[in-house]
């Protein structure tokens, strides 16, 4: 198994994807080897520097960084030796297992629907963060950023995608699909909610509950919740913003606890033909070790190939 991580993504970058490294080196087992991509003798000496051994590593030579500012599409078709084009060539010749990166939001969407497209029959891929439920575990929400605008017949392959993801990843074996909505009742909605639902109702590869508030996001509830990428991204960054103020605020609470980002490390793009992670611009030594953990146990399911047979 070859986990391919970029060692240049990211606000704290080198420093922070490094420490994250060699955190997570020290739990992965033997034939599970990290590949770092970045500047090789940079990140060779800074391994050292921190006192860990360069050898348990293997390296891609890769110097450039496409930055945060920087257009996606340009980026990555101007910049072949960046650590994000790098590691996208990488996966799609096979020479990787996963790649995961805290870069360039943008360019690792394009990246991965570029390099090593899409599944087959999947409209668009969608990416999934966690919820954290109030008693206790995730479920998670999508799309939550990929897709702004969506098609009723999209929700409804997020809704499947999200479904293999709870049952291999999180090992529910029947996860409940709610679609989110201003109202419980089928009729409420506006036209893409409206459209979808008897789509979700028809969907056999899934367990739909039916509509779900906003209220019923950190209950049981469900375990998927579906939507547009622009609600899920409003919806998303709302969450994010609880840790924030309960930190400020001075409150200690394992639930919001739940909603600090370094404890599940990055959000998987799902509906590619192969295991790609997105950190979060910010990430620490912790969430990059949870990162790199996150696509051991995408390689390890086998979830791509789950959800291959699902789409064939």
């Amino acid at each position: 198994m070859k986990i391919g991580l970029d060692v240049l993504g990211g606000d704290y970058a080198p420093d922070s994807t490094i420490n994250g490294a060699i955190e997570a080196q020290k739990v992965l087992q033997e034939g599970q080897r990290l590949v770092l991509i970045g500047d090789q003798q940079d990140t060779i000496e800074r391994l050292k520097h921190a006192g860990a051994d360069p050898d348990k590593f293997d390296y891609i030579h890769a110097p450039e960084n496409i930055s945060m500012h920087e257009h996606p599409t340009k980026a990555i078709t101007q910049k072949p030796n960046s650590s994000i084009a790098k590691g996208f060539e990488l996966l799609k010749n096979g020479e990787i297992d996963s790649f995961a990166s805290a870069g360039n939001t943008g360019a690792m969407l394009v990246g991965a629907v570029f390099s090593v497209k899409a599944i087959p029959g999947v409209l668009r891929p969608a990416i999934a963060t966690n919820v954290p439920k109030i008693k206790s575990g995730y479920g998670i929400l999508l799309d939550v950023g990929a897709n702004a605008d969506c098609k009723p017949e999209m929700l409804s392959q997020f809704a499947t995608l999200g479904s293999l993801y709870m049952q291999y990843i999180y090992g529910v074996e029947t996860p409940k699909v709610g679609l989110l909505n201003i109202g419980e009742e089928e009729e409420k909605g506006n036209n893409l909610t409206i459209s979808t639902y008897p789509l979700l109702q028809q969907n056999k590869k899934i367990n739909f509950i039916g509509n779900t508030e906003g209220r019923d996001l950190f209950t049981d509830a469900a375990d998927v919740y579906v939507c547009d990428g622009f609600t899920g991204n409003v919806v998303l960054k709302l969450a994010e913003s609880f840790y924030v103020v309960t930190l400020k605020k001075g409150m200690k609470d394992d639930f919001f606890d739940r909603f600090n980002y370094e404890r599940y490390g990055g959000s998987p793009i799902l509906g590619v033909n192969a295991p790609v992670i997105i950190g979060h611009g910010i990430s620490t030594p912790e969430a990059i070790k949870n990162m790199v953990l996150l696509s051991k146990d995408m390689i390890e399911s086998q979830i791509i190939d789950k959800i291959r047979s699902a789409f064939n």
